[in-house]
């Protein structure tokens, strides 16, 4: 049989084998999942400042949410309708917002802002792997501990620790009986017997979610089912994309925020008892604009804000210096203002999940920051 027809084979079961998928998890009962927001998620209109004086007029029609009334979360703020789990896990003190925050990234490129937000730098491409990989090889045990749910690693993943990644197949299931010719075939195979094995043994975790054209609620289901595994990894990212909202932003980011609600919701489900261990992390790599275009949308901005959800996080908060949003308040006079260093929230999350030393964590997570930790974040 020729390579290519071997192949085929591959694709036709449906699964993505790549070296080391043994799932060895790290020694730990925390779980940590970090989604990324890809396209620039609208921090103003997700969790709304409406008790800034200036707030309404930048807004203009994006000000009220026409889905229906925001819910309140304190004096200050308001959270979209469209978030209706997340409100309850805010209420039952399961998840807090992060607002005015962002990158040391400063400029409007969605790859450059999305290669810092991942890699960690100081700047675009300075650094070449992933703050979560640097962050998996801290861990006790941590071999294999990561997954990605995505068809390849992203950078946010890459790096010296091997990580695998999942994605549900766009093909048909593959039945029991072709899967185990293909097996028979592969057995005197020194090179693809123990990728098929690997993938096999992928594909049983995975169980039922592992069919199908995923979408993000399908992710998070996915990831959870890997997470729960007593055998499998304890780390896993996948992306949310379509975040970038210049025209029309009313409807797109309503369905948008109703697929990242029900992300949040799927993992909470689906990972039962460990929710209460679990940190959920969601970042964007900028905010928008404090007011709205000519097109009912706004354009690349600076500030935003970060979603933490799950059983371990102190949540019922939204945390940050808020700016303001006066025009003499604006950053460059046209976006929120950013007053926490989205790495400083993320090694405080990173050290107080995994019980590590930030000290010691800063400068292998975020080389050349100097970066200090926020604290309290989590759940002891």
């Amino acid at each position: 049989m020729t390579q290519l027809n071997r192949r085929a084979l591959l694709a036709a079961a449906g699964l993505a084998a790549v070296p080391g998928i043994s799932f060895a998890a790290a020694a730990t009962e925390r779980r940590f999942v970090f989604i990324i927001l890809r396209g620039a998620m609208d921090g103003l209109g997700t969790v709304m400042p409406v008790g800034d004086p200036a707030y309404a007029a930048l807004r203009g029609a994006l000000a009220e949410p026409q889905q229906g009334p925001a819910t309140k979360l304190n004096a200050q703020f308001a959270l979209h309708p469209a978030l209706a789990e997340t409100a309850s896990m805010y209420a039952s003190g399961e998840a807090a917002f992060v607002h005015a925050v962002a990158s040391p990234y400063r400029e409007r490129s969605h790859f450059d802002a999305q290669n810092v937000l991942e890699s960690g730098g100081t700047g675009a491409y300075v650094v070449n792997d992933g703050w979560l990989n640097r962050l998996v090889a801290a861990l006790p045990g941590a071999k294999d501990a990561a997954i990605a749910i995505a068809p390849t690693v992203p950078l946010l993943l890459r790096g010296p620790v091997a990580v695998t990644s999942y994605a549900p197949s766009v093909l048909p299931q593959a039945n029991e009986d072709l899967l185990a010719r293909v097996g028979a075939l592969y057995a005197g195979d020194a090179q693809l017997h123990p990728l098929w094995s690997q993938a096999i043994d992928a594909r049983m975790l995975a169980g039922a979610d592992a069919a199908g054209r995923a979408n993000p609620v399908a992710l998070g289901k996915l990831a959870a089912t890997f997470l729960a595994k007593p055998g499998g990894p304890r780390v896993a990212a996948f992306e949310i994309g379509g975040w970038d909202t210049h025209a029309a932003q009313a409807a797109r980011l309503n369905n948008q925020l109703k697929q990242l609600d029900g992300t949040l919701a799927a993992l909470r489900t689906g990972l039962g008892a460990h929710w209460a261990n679990t940190v959920v992390v969601a970042a964007t790599e900028f905010g928008r604009t404090a007011a709205v275009n000519g097109t009912g949308g706004t354009d690349h901005g600076t500030g935003g804000v970060a979603i933490l959800a799950g059983g371990a996080v102190r949540g019922g908060r939204v945390l940050g210096d808020w700016p303001g949003l006066g025009p003499s308040q604006l950053y460059e006079g046209r976006d929120l203002r950013p007053t926490t260093d989205l790495r400083a929230l993320l090694l405080g999350v990173a050290a107080d999940t995994f019980a590590l030393d930030p000290a010691r964590l800063s400068p292998a997570l975020f080389p050349g920051g100097g970066v200090k930790p926020m604290g309290g974040l989590t759940r002891a």
